[in-house]
């Protein structure tokens, strides 16, 4: 049997590429990880390293190795979570993989809420393209995952977490910035900023356009980005205009930098949900946390987005 301290040991110095960084995460002398990581080639028959005077570099085996060694190490905290929870007292590890940029606004507020109801869990929130959302979940990297469409896989489950508003935001320097509002067609010809091909936010927009006979060939793109506060900064700085969640834009709004636009006939709205394994190996801190989102005392949690932050 492969002894899990050795599979934590190879984890670590397949994440550190370096045997003295290990060493140091693991609070062991580098010859001992050395000789637990050469343990394991023995046992498993093959070499998981080749070193150089510049590091470590992953082998094709080590490169197979390790997300087998990452489920192994979180099937076997989850097993202990199982365990533990036949107590009184709810323990264990919650992670988190949060694909939405309105997510991560609520989601930590929430999530530090539940922490000080049960002190005994400790939550971790990891961030990650819409795409990897689900696979994290089937992969057992998390227990919930926050996305910002309902996720169309039988073995997922999902419930409403809560509605997110998008928004046309412009410079306060922009011809546009005294407008109360703008028609969809004055946006033919404007720079326009647009969010990832697998952004929620770009879905949105181009499906509320799709109903005023505008595709995304007919815009001007003038540049993608993946990340919706960098959007705001550089719509703020004067480069083009966009659609962002409003939770992005409060600062600089609130700075006067920003504008918020209305797009006559268009609503531009969408649910974010949480989602989890629809059958899987109980697990209490996520099963907690499943019904602790709606509880009445998070109620002002998940109605900030209809507010002006």
């Amino acid at each position: 049997m492969i002894d899990l301290q050795k599979i934590e040991t190879f984890l670590c110095a397949a994440e550190k590429l370096s045997i003295s960084e290990a060493a140091k995460q693991l609070h062991l002398s580098q010859p001992t990880v050395s000789h637990q990581i050469k343990l394991l080639e023995q046992e498993l028959g093959n070499t998981l390293f080749a070193r150089s005077n510049t590091g470590l570099q992953l082998t094709e085996a080590g490169r197979l190795l390790l997300p087998w060694a990452r489920r192994l190490l979180h099937d076997t905290n989850d097993l202990k979570d199982m365990m533990s929870s036949l107590s009184d007292d709810i323990a264990g590890e919650l992670r988190i993989s949060c694909s939405t940029t309105a997510g991560k606004y609520i989601l930590p507020q929430l999530a530090a809420r539940f922490c000080l109801r049960f002190p005994g869990i400790k939550t971790r929130i990891l961030a990650c393209g819409p795409e990897h959302a689900a696979l994290n979940l089937l992969e057992g990297e998390a227990h919930i995952g926050v996305v910002s469409s309902e996720v169309r896989d039988a073995s997922l489950e999902s419930q409403k977490f809560f509605r997110d508003t998008i928004t046309l935001i412009v410079s306060s320097n922009h011809r546009w910035a005294s407008r109360s509002s703008i028609d969809p067609g004055e946006l033919l010809g404007e720079p326009l900023i647009l969010r990832e091909e697998t952004s929620g936010t770009r879905r949105v927009m181009l499906t509320e356009l799709a109903r005023h006979d505008i595709s995304l060939d007919d815009l001007r793109v003038f540049m993608e980005v993946g990340n919706a506060e960098a959007i705001v900064g550089t719509v703020a700085a004067g480069y083009g205009v966009s659609f962002v969640s409003t939770m992005a834009v409060s600062l600089l709004r609130e700075q006067g930098k920003i504008v918020e636009l209305p797009v006559d006939g268009m609503t531009l709205q969408r649910t974010i949900y949480m989602v989890r394994k629809r059958i899987s190996t109980p697990h209490r801190p996520r099963d907690v946390f499943w019904g602790f989102i709606h509880a009445p005392e998070n109620a002002d949690l998940l109605h900030l987005p209809d507010q002006k932050l």
